[in-house]
């Protein structure tokens, strides 16, 4: 198939690409970029309005298969992906059965093979996710899994996660920490502090997130090796980070949307859709993590799509944590860096396109002749209001419902296919 893309403002901060130019994609690969007027199967005029970055990645989602597909599944979840404009997705392991084991990874694999876009998948750090036993990497790595996360709770055992660590460095397999204590937390559910006394609920302890954030990073620095710390949600947490990225310890790290658009002052309203683990913080802390998005210490922007049912959220203090996010990801960011004149839009490529197939060890998405062509063509000017029934995910639990927002993705293309497309868009 040739794909033809017109006057696109084409941004790739890879290759120092920003200009208004012509796509050409044959048979999957991007084989002319400049003033091209030969025809193709199909033309996309961009009309020198619409902006292309390379695909998005997101190294951090919950696809619920198997186990959970009554929330979300592979092909549903990546239906979600594909119309925020994501090529690529990492999937975390705490399905049922877990995915501690070589057959549940060929799984998840195999499906997400059929899905038009790149669906990669970690493993269990430990057998069960219980702390107590590390699973087989080697047999893991040979069934595909890139990378190993306990995610939904911490590896409460810090040998083990040291252990852990020191293996990531023979296996190449990246090391993610959610980094909460759970007997710090002991039963809270929202951020502790003057909403959470407001409410009369239990409150969830800044100290949880600093305290694990601070040991990943000990243990990682002691055999040398690579952490990414996931959601990053505090200004402690941001601050040690920070020192340890000066100090030369090879740390990473990512946060979400929710985190820099929003505050606990969300929960007043005892809404179970703006509950998720780790909590949303104060404004300080909302604060601590934009201004760390825009210097570099906070490595990615992910979305942790975590899709609970509106059943399962009715009950303000007993619904599970998490929210769905890959709809608007692109559009919260564009909204809260880019509208703002806070951050360019090769900032926002490299946070959310860039950096985390770098963290992963996975080859480069590039907007560059001989590539593939894997692109997320979005127009940043478009306001719209975002409609939990509308969203293609099967749960309809997100932060953003009824705000408004200022960017969508418009067409999604992998291996030069439109695997989405906005209707009545341009």
């Amino acid at each position: 198939m040739k794909l033809l893309i017109k006057n696109v403002r084409a941004i790739d901060p890879q290759t120092g690409l920003d200009k208004i130019t012509d796509i050409l994609s044959e048979d999957g690969i991007i084989t002319e970029i400049g003033s091209i007027s030969r025809g193709a199967d199909r033309v996309i005029d961009c009309k020198a309005r619409l902006i292309a970055f390379p695909g998005l990645f997101d190294m951090h989602v919950h696809f619920r298969d198997p186990g959970f597909t009554h929330k979300e599944d592979i092909f549903t979840g990546a239906e979600a992906a594909k119309a925020g404009g994501f090529t690529g997705v990492l999937l975390m392991p705490n399905t049922k059965p877990a995915c501690d084991n070589p057959e549940t990874a060929e799984y998840i694999l195999k499906k997400g093979g059929r899905t038009g876009i790149n669906i990669y998948t970690s493993a269990c750090i430990t057998k069960g996710m219980h702390s107590r036993e590390l699973c087989d990497y080697d047999a893991l790595k040979k069934a595909g899994a890139i990378a190993v996360t306990d995610d939904g709770r911490p590896v409460e055992n810090a040998e083990l996660m040291r252990t852990a660590l020191e293996l990531s460095k023979e296996n190449g397999m990246t090391v993610l920490s959610h980094c909460e204590d759970l007997s710090i937390i002991n039963g809270g559910i929202i951020n502790k502090g003057e909403v959470s006394q407001k409410l009369g609920v239990k409150g969830m302890d800044r100290a949880s997130e600093d305290y694990i954030t601070a040991r990943e990073i000990a243990l990682a620095a002691s055999c040398g090796a690579h952490i990414h710390i996931c959601h990053v949600s505090t200004y402690g947490a941001v601050n040690i980070i920070r020192a340890a990225k000066k100090d030369g310890v090879k740390v990473t790290c990512e946060t979400a949307p929710h985190y820099f658009t929003f505050t606990e002052e969300k929960l007043l309203g005892k809404d179970a859709d703006y509950r998720m683990s780790p909590p949303l913080r104060t404004e300080k802390d909302r604060q601590a993590i934009e201004n760390a998005l825009l210097d570099g210490t906070i490595d990615c922007i992910i979305t942790d799509h975590a899709p609970h049912t509106a059943e399962e959220k009715a009950d303000f203090e007993k619904a599970p944590n998490g929210v769905v996010g890959l709809e608007t990801s692109l559009a919260a960011a564009l909204t809260r860096l880019y509208h703002t004149s806070k951050a360019e839009l090769s900032k926002i490529a490299g946070l959310m396109s860039v950096n985390p197939r770098k963290i992963l060890g996975l080859p480069p998405v590039m907007i560059k002749e001989g590539e593939s062509c894997e692109l997320c063509i979005f127009d940043p000017d478009l306001e719209w209001e975002v409609i939990p029934d509308k969203l293609r995910s099967k749960s309809k639990n997100t932060v953003f419902k009824g705000e408004r927002l200022k960017g969508r993705n418009v067409y999604t293309i992998c291996g030069g296919q439109i695997v989405y497309e906005l209707q009545d868009s341009v």
